[in-house]
């Protein structure tokens, strides 16, 4: 009798149903395409950097390492200017982005109030540098002026300050901060800094994290300023700089500044480079993850 009750209860597949079910499957399937388009070339790369080199060069290696060997990863770390590259990296990312954050947030919190004078103009001002900038050789005159070329500062303060993260952490704060809870802090006796410190951060941490994650990871992946303005001082290169000398280096003979390596085709190398510089974003990214997708919906839906 109960089983067919149940058999009573499933809804009768009508036309409605019908599409809705397959437009189910279309978006499981889209997406299952997209996300495999992500993951498919990294996992080629990480078969790469583990394979023999004979099967790399023969084009054998696809999803799965073949002649499991770690030798290149041995040679990475062999070589004290590829260990120096990290250590640079690491060194920029982390000063980088607390610089980043502070200006940051200095910045959006007096813009999201609604009593500050001006607000919009100012707004406009930093959103205005989204579109229009100096340029490349601008840029590069302004550091020679400044007695940046060859320095850490360089690869530092011109890009810790970003419109964009701007812009939405500015929306977090007006919708997530509510102003009679500021109102009630400044009736306390509380001051602007003490409210930011002891009010405005504590309730912001999804964003806070947010934004911190895409200084980070913009700034261990870039290399291009890295590129114009490293030059004579080959200590301070980071990692990702080390890496694009290393890929567009396309001879037989592949020269480590410490360790002579020859080998017939440096894709092996290039391979393990690549995973050497990926391996810490991908690690620290799971503990940040839930505030990521919560400080983003966060700062950008406006209500």
């Amino acid at each position: 009798m109960v089983a067919s009750q149940a058999v009573k209860r499933k809804k009768p597949w009508t036309k409605d149903r019908v599409i809705q079910f397959v437009c189910t499957i279309g978006i499981y399937l889209f997406i299952t395409a997209v996300s495999l388009t992500c993951v498919l070339p990294f996992i080629h790369v990480l078969s790469k950097s583990v394979s023999t080199e004979s099967y790399v060069i023969a084009n054998k290696v696809f999803l799965l390492p073949k002649g499991f060997t770690l030798d290149a990863y041995r040679k990475i770390f062999a070589d004290s200017s590829i260990l120096r590259s990290m250590y640079v990296s690491v060194v920029v990312t982390v000063l980088f982005t607390i610089l980043g954050m502070v200006i940051t947030i200095c910045a959006a919190y007096p813009l999201s109030r609604k009593h500050l004078r001006g607000r919009t103009f100012f707004s406009f001002l930093f959103m205005f540098t989204m579109y229009f900038s100096g340029g490349i050789i601008p840029e590069y005159l302004l550091m020679n002026e400044l007695n940046l070329l060859d320095t850490w500062a360089v690869m530092i303060m011109p890009l810790a300050f970003s419109a964009y993260n701007l812009l939405i952490m500015k929306t977090s704060f007006e919708h997530s901060i509510s102003d009679s809870l500021i109102e009630s802090a400044v009736i306390d006796g509380a001051s602007q800094f003490r409210i930011l410190r002891s009010i405005v951060i504590p309730l912001s941490k999804p964003i806070i994290a947010t934004i911190a994650l895409f200084f980070a990871v913009g700034r261990w992946n870039a290399y291009q300023d890295a590129l114009f303005y490293i030059k004579k001082n080959t200590d301070l290169r980071p990692l990702q700089l080390k890496l694009y000398y290393l890929v567009v280096a396309a001879s037989e003979s592949f020269q480590l500044e410490n360790v002579s390596v020859t080998m017939t085709n440096p894709e092996v190398l290039k391979a393990s480079c690549v995973m050497f510089a990926t391996l810490p974003i991908i690690c620290i990214y799971p503990f940040i993850q839930k505030y990521f997708v919560q400080g983003t919906m966060i700062g950008a839906v406006k209500e």
